[in-house]
Formats: structure tokens, C-alpha cells, sequence
């Protein structure tokens, strides 16, 4: 059953003056100079909301650094007394809640590799039953929107109320020049779902290399997300975990100057015109696109009774290598990634082969 979500306003529970919230920090809690004098740069740039750092590292593989641990806590505790900041730490365990909560975390979220597993969410969300903290909850590293949407069910149905969501990429399998690829579709249907969810990008985790930082971070404002996480650390190439994508904090603070904030909306009289004038074009276009795809559908449906009543199989490979190439091709002339319109044109064929099939089981059934 569907839970629906009760959630606070972002500016209820953290204050950014209007600004998209920013939390940095470093992967690690290493040792306590290395994050208090992290934390203590940050502060300085005066951009800085929440510190951030791990100190439980879930690691695909055993032998790695896998966090400081309990040991780290009283650092945070440390850094928070200098800074003045909030802190947030990533939390995997009922364990790990009840420590974070013993020292003063202020945050919490869950990773990526928990929110993939239903069972360990649950157990999240029963430990954090009574608790008032808010939850940042990673997307899953695989992409399954329901994965997602089901976390942030089971922590409402906990009672969270302080809820966000950190998109931070998916593993694809496929080649990419990014850690993980964006797939930025995904965070804008959860938003669809969860309108008052409040989204943070996650740049580092997306990019895997600093130099891809800054575009990443420009789309998350371009898409007007309600802030950003990234990590940041004095020393980057010196880092026990994820050093290739960290920023030293001065760094940082340059590609926060150049981030450029967009408005949700204008005041431009012109600009509203013609605005709506587009819309409408884009309604009607889109409107003739629906309409020739019930069109090739018909056809294929029509096609499909051919195949059937001469004994043909459905799929046909050589066939649908053409169409993926000519397809491609055309759309590239005119102007559109090939990328788009092979996806495009998947979707079609697994449409074209689902209502093929349906034609020639309702057709055995019938006799």
C-alpha cells in the first residue's frame, strides 16, 4: 500500500536564506586534524550549510578502508564546536543510527547501496520510529525507480517527516565517461511523485573525476534542485577513499562562484508570451507525435495478423537492424542526438513486439 508522504519544508528544518542548500565535506573521516581543518576551511567560505564525512564506508569489496568508525564521532563532535555547522553522516545500521544520534549528528542519510535492499531500509526506518531527524535518502546504485520511491515510503510510514532525496547517478553497465551516469529523467519522476521532496544533486558520486564536477553541478541548478552535496577534502590526492573526484575547499568555493542560479520564473511580460505561445506549439507537436504513434502501432498490429495466419515469428532481426540504423541516421540530419532516437526507437520495438504478441496469444486462445 502506497504511503503518502508528509513532508516538512526544506526551510523548516535547515536555513539557507533563499539559497540552495549546500553540504560538502570529505568522504572520509580519516583522522581528527584532516576533518576539522576541512570543516574549518568550508566554514570560511561562507557557502557551506552542513559538513559532511563518512565514517562507516560500505565497500564493494573487503581489504578497503572501510571508515573510522565510533573512533570518528568525537571529531564531529570537535568540528561541529568550531564551525557552528550541522552535520551529516551516512547511516546503514540501527547501530550506526544510535551512535550518530549519541554524538550530535544532525543528518542522516542513507546510501545508495542500502537503499537497494528493502529489508535494510526497513530496519532504518523501525530504528528511526520516534526519532525527529531529517533522512536524506540516496538513490539506489542500480535504476529502479521503485526502489527509490518504496525507501521513502517506509520512512514515512515510520513517521520521518524531514525527508530529501540525494541523486547521485546509476551503475548502467554501459560506457560512460561518468562514474555514474546522471539518468536525470529518474530524479524528475520521483519529483513528479513526491512534488514537495526536496532533491539534492550529488556531482562527486556522478562524476568519479573532479574535472566533470562543474557541469554536473550547473545541471542540478539548471533542473532547479534544492541544493548539493560534494565532497571536499585539504588534501585531495592523499585520500584514503574516492580521491580522484574530491576538491581541495578553496576548489570548491571557485566552482560554487561560478554556479549560475537560475529563477523558477519571470516577471518578463515578453518573455511570458512568448513562453506560452511555445507551449502551445510544443502541445500541438507533441499531440501530432501521439497521434502517428497509434498510427505505427495500427500497422504493426495489422502486420502482426499477416505474421500469424503465415506462421512467422514476431521478431526479425535484420529488420529491426535496419530501422535502428536508418532511424538514427535520419535524426541525426536534422539535428537530434543519435542517442535519443535509439532509445526512442527500443521503446517502440518493445511496444511493436508486446502488441505483436498479444495478437497472436489472443488468436490461440480464441481457438
Amino acid at each position: 500500500m502506497k504511503v503518502e508522504l508528509a513532508v516538512e519544508p526544506l526551510g523548516s528544518w535547515i536555513e539557507t536564506n533563499g539559497k540552495p542548500l549546500i553540504i560538502a565535506g570529505p568522504c572520509s573521516a580519516e583522522t581528527e586534524d584532516q576533518l576539522v581543518e576541512t570543516a574549518r576551511q568550508l566554514k570560511a567560505l561562507d557557502a557551506v550549510h552542513v559538513i559532511r564525512a563518512g565514517v562507516w564506508k560500505p565497500r564493494t569489496r573487503p581489504g578497503s578502508f572501510e571508515g573510522m568508525g565510533e573512533a570518528a564521532l568525537p571529531w564531529i563532535q570537535r568540528a561541529k564546536a568550531e564551525t557552528g555547522l550541522p552535520f551529516a553522516v551516512e547511516v546503514a545500521t540501527p547501530e550506526h543510527i544510535e551512535l550518530a544520534l549519541k554524538y550530535g549528528v544532525d543528518i542522516l542519510w542513507v546510501g545508495a547501496r542500502t537503499t537497494v535492499n528493502p529489508f535494510n531500509v526497513q530496519e532504518i526506518a523501525d530504528a528511526l520510529r520516534g526519532v525527529d531527524v531529517p533522512v536524506l535518502v540516496k538513490n539506489p546504485v542500480n535504476p529502479d525507480l521503485a526502489l527509490w520511491v518504496g525507501a521513502f515510503e517506509r520512512l514515512a510510514g515510520a513517521g520521518i517527516t524531514k525527508l530529501g532525496a540525494i541523486h547521485r547517478g546509476f551503475a548502467t553497465g554501459e560506457a560512460s565517461k561518468y562514474r555514474n551516469v546522471p539518468m536525470w529523467q529518474m530524479a524528475i519522476e520521483l519529483k513528479s511523485i513526491f512534488p514537495q521532496l526536496p532533491i539534492i544533486g550529488d556531482p562527486s558520486h556522478m562524476a568519479g573525476k573532479r574535472a566533470y564536477l562543474n557541469e554536473l553541478a550547473q545541471m542540478a541548478m539548471d533542473l532547479n534542485y534544492d541544493g548539493l552535496i560534494v565532497e571536499s577534502h585539504i588534501d585531495p590526492d592523499k585520500a584514503w577513499s574516492d580521491a580522484a573526484q574530491q576538491l581541495t575547499p578553496a576548489a570548491f568555493g571557485e566552482m560554487l562562484d561560478h554556479l549560475q542560479i537560475r529563477q523558477v520564473e519571470s516577471q518578463n511580460l515578453e518573455f511570458q508570451s512568448f513562453t506560452e505561445q511555445s507551449r502551445r506549439s510544443i502541445d500541438n507537436v507533441d499531440r501530432q507525435i501521439v497521434e502517428m504513434l497509434a498510427a505505427r502501432m495500427a500497422l504493426v498490429e495489422r502486420l502482426a495478423e499477416y505474421k500469424r495466419d503465415n506462421n512467422v515469428t514476431l521478431f526479425q532481426p535484420e529488420r529491426w537492424k535496419e530501422i535502428l540504423k536508418t532511424r538514427t541516421e535520419l535524426g541525426q540530419k536534422l539535428g537530434l542526438y543519435p542517442e535519443l532516437v535509439e532509445e526512442i526507437y527500443k521503446i517502440i520495438h518493445m511496444e511493436s513486439i508486446r502488441k505483436q504478441t498479444e495478437i497472436i496469444h489472443s488468436a490461440a486462445q480464441s481457438v
